[in-house]
Order: C-alpha cells, then structure tokens, then sequence
C-alpha cells in the first residue's frame, strides 16, 4: 500500500518548522563571544606592515625592517608576561630587550623597545585595523618611542602582542649591529648597557665594543 502524499508533504513541513526554531534559538544566545586571543597574530602582522610603511614615509633612506623571528619569540614573551601581570613592570630578564645579547655572545649593537597597552570591550571584540593603528600612532606621538620607530640604521624587528581582560599589551623590537660584525667568542662580550638613545648608541659604537639596551618606553 502506497503511502498517502499528504503525510510526505507534513514531514517536510515538521523538518522546516524544526531548522526554522533552530534559526530562533541561535538569534536568541546571540552570537558567540568574540575571541580576540586568536586574533593577536593578525594585530601583530598589521603593526609590523604600518610600522614599516611609517618609516618608508619618514626617512625612504631607512634601512627596511626585516621580520627576525628571534625578535618575535622575545616581543610575544615580553607582551605576554605584561598581559600576565597588567603591568609594564619586567622583573625577567629572560623576557627583556635585553634577552637576545645576554643569550647570543656573537651579538652587538642596539636594541631597542616600544610597549603599549590598550583597552577594548570585551563584548565588543577589536577592529584589527583600527586597533593597529591607535597603537602606531600613539608611538608616533612620544618622542622616545618614535626615535625607536624610525631610527634608520634598525635593520631587524619583532612584534608581539597578548591580551587579557579588556586590555591589550603589544612589544616592537629593533635591532642592528650597525655592521659591527660578530663578537670575538673567545672573551667574555661586554655588558649590554642602557644608552638614552639609538642615536647616542650610534655614536658610542665608535669609541667602545657596543652592547647598548634602548631604555623602553611605556
């Protein structure tokens, strides 16, 4: 016996009644929570492109800034032990600019630091681009954090951003040698010494054997 098309018919119309409720019920959560952990490599890969536009705009004589993975591994390092302690304060030094020459005997020259932090509404998720750029432009805005940005003989940088809470904390490291070469391994290197500038750094590269540490800017 031939089933009835009516019942076929009603099946179907249950099956739509059933996604439509499925549709209702989702609207009714609402969306999910944004998740702006995943989303610290694409900040970080959109600071980096600004940054190196911004430099190209000061000074089209600067040396470009190459992505240097070791900076990256110390700048997320750094950036996360912040977003760990919602603070600025380093008391690692395994997690400092610093960390690279302290590791790396065959290591001279300068490296320097730019830290921020930002807020966001959690709920709200962060627009990368423009997140991105309120970073940048508040370096651009400090006088020591710009020196940083585009001092021109910085060859080598590395991004790292992390979140927590409602906060996001972000670390850009230069880096050159200034084309000092490779430390002598045999003796001991020298110890990296704070200079108040890459400029001052520079210059004292003349004189002495360089290990410098650009003071960091908050």
């Amino acid at each position: 016996m031939k089933p009835a098309p009516f019942l076929s018919a009603a099946a179907c119309a249950f099956l739509l009644l059933f996604c439509a409720g499925c549709a209702d019920l989702s609207s009714l959560f609402g969306p999910s929570k944004p998740d702006v952990p995943a989303q610290m490599p694409a900040l970080e890969s959109r600071i980096y492109t600004l940054i190196v536009d911004q430099r190209r705009t000061l000074d089209p004589k600067a040396h470009f800034l190459s992505l240097d993975p070791e900076l990256v591994e110390i700048a997320r390092k750094r950036s996360a032990e912040m977003a760990l302690k919602n603070s600025f304060v380093n008391d690692d030094p395994h997690v400092s600019a610093t960390m690279l020459m302290a590791e790396d005997a065959k290591f001279q020259g300068l490296i320097g630091e730019n830290v921020a932090a930002q807020h966001f509404l959690p709920a709200d998720g962060i627009d990368i681009d423009i997140v991105a750029k309120r970073f940048v432009d508040s370096w651009l805005a400090s006088a020591p954090h710009k020196e940083n940005l585009d001092f021109a003989d910085y060859d080598r940088t590395g991004v790292g951003a992390a979140a927590n809470g409602d906060t996001i904390y972000v670390t850009q490291l230069f880096s050159t040698d200034l084309g000092l070469g490779p430390q002598n391994t045999s003796a001991p290197p020298p110890q990296a010494a704070p200079v108040a500038s890459p400029q001052e750094g520079k210059d004292d590269s003349q004189k002495v054997p360089l290990r410098g540490d650009i003071a960091p800017g908050g």
